[in-house]
């Protein structure tokens, strides 16, 4: 199965996800929206919140973006260009497509890894889908549970925050 990628106007991917889902009621084509939880401080309550994975960014599961489903697409508010353009639109491949597959394996919303912290402060990641991740992770804060990690979209990098729970009582490697 393929992978191509929409490009939407961030903050408006739940929006577009909805009026793009009536827009393509005949098609084969599988919107695929995946989302991080997050906990978030607001007026002084913490509360466990979804943000998009890949902000900004809608994927399509088929084999080929038809001509219908390309203009139905085009016609939906807040649709910005296919990647890699609207003239040449293929499919994500190599590390971006295993990164993609790596955070769909836990479903759309990619819940809280569990983590501990080692004698020198390193983060050991014991399960969850910061696992196999740990090379992209660029800053942790510990107070919110979260740690910054490095995601690539044809050959664009940008930084996402996945949360994490700390498991005190892990087992000493």
């Amino acid at each position: 199965m393929n992978y191509f990628v929409v490009q939407v106007k961030t903050r408006e991917e739940e929006k577009y996800r909805t009026l793009a889902r009536q827009a393509l009621q005949t098609s084969t084509m599988k919107l695929v929206y995946p989302q991080r939880r997050l906990r978030q401080l607001r007026r002084g309550n913490w509360k466990d919140v979804l943000k998009p994975l890949y902000p900004g960014y809608i994927f399509l599961e088929g084999e080929e973006v038809s001509v219908d489903d390309y203009w139905s697409l085009r016609h939906v508010p807040g649709f910005l260009r296919f990647l890699e353009t609207n003239a040449n639109i293929r499919p994500i491949e190599g590390s971006d497509r295993e990164l993609l597959l790596h955070f769909l394996r836990f479903g759309e919303v990619v819940e809280k890894s569990k983590v501990t912290f080692g004698a020198d402060s390193r983060i050991r990641v014991l399960e969850g889908p910061l696992a196999g991740l740990e090379g992209r992770i660029i800053k942790i804060d510990r107070r919110k549970g979260r740690a910054k990690v490095k995601l690539d979209l044809y050959n664009n990098s940008f930084p996402v925050d996945l949360g994490f729970e700390v498991i005190e009582n892990a087992v000493k490697q």
